[in-house]
């Protein structure tokens, strides 16, 4: 029996934002879509 851990933990930065993409994507997008109509309406 060795005393070698299967568990494998991972600190790498970029897979802890790739968790986080569906969520921040379609919210970037809210919000981009709300200023651009607040800039129209404003401008209008």
């Amino acid at each position: 029996m060795s005393a070698h851990n299967d568990a494998h933990t991972s600190d790498d930065p970029v897979e802890n934002v790739v968790k986080h993409i569906p969520v921040i994507i379609p919210a970037a997008g809210a919000v981009l879509i709300f200023l651009l109509a607040f800039i129209a309406v404003f401008m209008a």
